[in-house]
């Protein structure tokens, strides 16, 4: 090693005739196993050694994206067909997986483990069922006339867990019921998908013949892990979202937040009802804000299904088309599948166009609309060609999106391994003086950049606060104004469409309340927090989009901030030009790494006003839940008005204060981020020194600078 003297070595032999690197993944590997031999060198240089060698395994712990794919639809709208025509066969998931029960979210993504299909299902912890049985418990003691929906959902999910009559069973005698296991998770992992279907059922569907056995009322979601799909479903997962709510406040809540998680949304409904159908819009409607500005929604299908299933005749008559119209070439059924197909797109655009929907997403390639046929993609005998069932368009999008998420984090793998190998390069004898001041120069110059360029990211987000702050502001004295009338309005009505039973359950679960019998979603936690929303909606999706420019996000000041100035004279040496490349490598991987920290955030900040609220106001629900007997119903609504108007000031600047607060601890928290991140890799790129120098690692650096051109 000594009589090398300080001449590189590489650490493969140059007779090496191995083919040339022609893919990423072989690229990057090569890379890792090269630098990872840097461990058998310099044994006495063991601090530097560790150093480089944190830094190769932080590239082993990259964490894997995936884009998550909500869906909405009604059992029975096929949803699970859909999915197997766009994952591309047929039978790979069990059937009604999607939709069976309502209540339940369910996720499906690839098995990356073996080859088994995988449940892993999150259960009540026995104290939380414990909660919901008293709660079913008590709406069948109540015999009020308004009472059928809710005491409809208390016998289903008492008879569908513990078998028929059990509603007529005391409480104590189900609490003792060995049913309910003490377990909060299981798993089961089958090889065969018809087993693992039958095994997977009674978690997600239900029987009302059979009753006794189906354990979705205990189920908070279900996460369906399925082997062969690793390349439709690499860096996807679709999530069936529930939308119709559930009386039970955790499950409610669980779907809730898996709906701001969504990338991008899918509305199935059935062609013959996707215009009529109250219950799709109404639940997009409703979450629009979730979707948009709370949360990190880019993109919205709309998916007519089933197209194939048509009466032509009966269609020709409702269309007044004629069979004169029909050349001798076209088939009948054929025709009016894409004549209906045409008009429904149409109709869903106008209604989308003409939707409060469209002012969150404002671009027409926010929103798509697909009509699918699934049974004829599988079946070309139904007369329709494969482009013609739209499965391959969707199954086009599903592709590139996979491809954009593999470069995108192909990008950051190299851009992280470009930088590692700088680093091995700027490695140079410690008997050099001259550079070692040079470096003690560059340091300072460095930090005092560094310095400089917090002060100015620190005010332009301060900016950005002060317009948060103005709009809150003008939110909470609008919503002053206005609260005790949103109120009434929910829970007052000549037309008795909030009942007493309707009124309770509200209460019971926080103030929201999914009416099946009406399709309709009473939210009193969002009415009150509408004003305040509707006054920092526009600005904040310019302050926080999900992607895109806006030229006033913190995503666009986060890219502007650099401490590189191109003027500095010091890297004009080689080493130190290695040197300034590995910080530029670091300060890109600090700065795309929080641009996705500020997008997970801002689901927090947004919805912060609105659980605020809803915290404010819980004691009051509590209070009103328990009111019982003659005129409860008038007691709980003067309570719930009386309430809102006494705590509506302190109420909405708490709602004000805290989203401020949430800004505000994101603004320390990008400036500590990037302060603590380049303070670090200053101090390492700079401090390293060796009586030797390390591997010739220029090749790789080579390979990987012509990739990143492509």
């Amino acid at each position: 090693m000594a009589s090398q003297g300080t001449k590189r070595k590489r650490d493969h032999d140059s007779s090496d005739t191995s083919k040339p690197l022609t893919t990423v993944m072989e690229i990057m590997e090569n890379v890792k196993n090269n630098m990872n031999r840097v461990t058998d060198l310099n044994s006495d240089e063991a601090s530097m050694n560790r150093d480089i060698i944190s830094k190769i395994s932080q590239m082993d712990k990259v964490s894997r994206k995936k884009a998550t794919i909500g869906i909405f639809g009604k059992s029975g709208e096929g949803k699970t067909t859909l999915l197997n025509a766009v994952l591309g066969k047929k039978d790979l998931l069990p059937s009604g997986c999607f939709g069976a029960c309502t209540a339940v979210v369910t996720q499906v993504e690839a098995n990356l483990e073996d080859s088994n299909y995988i449940a892993e299902i999150e259960l009540f912890s026995k104290e939380e069922w414990g909660k919901e049985l008293e709660d079913l418990f008590r709406v069948l003691s109540d015999e009020s006339e308004d009472n059928d929906e809710l005491f409809n959902i208390a016998v289903e999910k008492i008879t569908a867990l513990y078998g028929a009559g059990a509603d007529k069973k005391t409480l104590e005698e189900l609490k003792k019921d060995h049913k309910y296991s003490e377990a909060i998770s299981k798993k089961i992992s089958k090889s065969d998908v018809f087993e693992f279907s039958n095994d997977v059922a009674s978690y997600i569907q239900h029987s009302v013949s059979s009753p006794g056995g189906w354990y979705w009322p205990l189920v908070k979601s279900v996460t369906i892990k399925i082997p062969g799909c690793l390349e439709p479903l690499k860096h996807v997962a679709f999530v069936d979202i529930p939308g119709t709510g559930d009386c039970n406040k955790i499950r409610d809540d669980k779907w809730k937040s898996k709906l701001r998680e969504c990338s991008f949304v899918w509305i199935v409904s059935d062609i013959s009802r996707a215009i009529t159908d109250r219950e799709p819009w109404g639940i997009l409607k409703h979450y629009t804000k979730e979707l948009g500005p709370g949360g990190k929604c880019e993109h919205i299908n709309f998916i007519c299904t089933k197209t194939d299933e048509i009466d032509p005749k009966a269609y020709m008559r409702s269309a007044r088309f004629t069979t004169d119209q029909l050349t001798r070439e076209q088939d009948q059924e054929k025709f009016c599948i894409l004549q209906r197909n045409k008009h429904a797109k149409m109709s869903v655009k106008e209604k989308f166009e003409n939707s409060n929907i469209k002012k969150i997403f404002s671009t027409d390639n926010d929103f798509q609309v697909f009509t699918v046929s699934s049974r004829a993609f599988f079946e070309p005998k139904l007369n329709l060609e494969p482009g013609e069932t739209e499965i391959p368009k969707l199954q086009d999008d599903l592709r590139i999106l996979n491809e954009n998420i593999t470069r995108e984090l192909s990008r950051d793998y190299v851009n992280e391994a470009k930088g590692v190998l700088s680093l091995i390069q700027s490695v140079q004898p410690a008997t050099d003086r001259e550079m070692v001041k040079m470096k003690e120069k560059v340091c300072m110059e460095f930090e005092e950049n560094l310095m400089k360029a917090l002060n100015d990211l620190d005010s332009r987000l301060d900016t950005i606060y002060n317009v948060l702050e103005q709009c809150l502001s003008e939110g909470v004295e609008k919503s002053v104004k206005l609260c005790v009338a949103s109120t009434k309005a929910m829970i007052l009505t000549n037309k008795r469409s909030v009942l007493h039973q309707t009124l309770g359950a509200l209460c019971r679960n926080g103030g929201c309340f999914f009416s099946r019998s009406r399709k309709e979603l009473l939210d009193l936690n969002k009415a009150l927090a509408e004003n305040l929303h509707e006054c920092v909606e526009e600005d904040f999706k310019q302050i926080l989009p999900v992607s895109g420019q806006t030229e006033k996000s913190v995503q666009e000041h986060i890219d502007e901030f650099s401490i590189i100035q191109s003027d500095s004279a010091y890297f004009r040496s080689s080493m130190l030009s290695h040197v300034l490349k590995f910080i530029k490598t670091e300060e890109t991987k600090l700065k795309t790494s929080l641009k996705k920290k500020v997008v997970d955030r801002k689901t927090d900040i947004y919805s912060s006003i609105q659980t605020t609220i809803e915290n404010e106001m819980a004691s009051c629900y509590k209070q009103a839940a328990a009111i019982t007997g003659e005129g409860s119903m008038k007691a709980m609504q003067e309570l719930l008005i009386s309430t809102v108007n006494e705590k509506k000031q302190d109420m909405f600047n708490k709602a004000k204060n805290e989203a401020l607060k949430k800004f505000n601890d994101l603004k320390l928290y990008i400036k500590n981020d990037l302060e603590s991140g380049l303070k670090m890799s200053i101090k390492l790129a700079l401090s390293q020194s060796s009586t030797i120098a390390l591997m010739d690692v220029s090749r790789e650096s080579e390979q990987l600078e012509s990739l990143s051109v492509q």
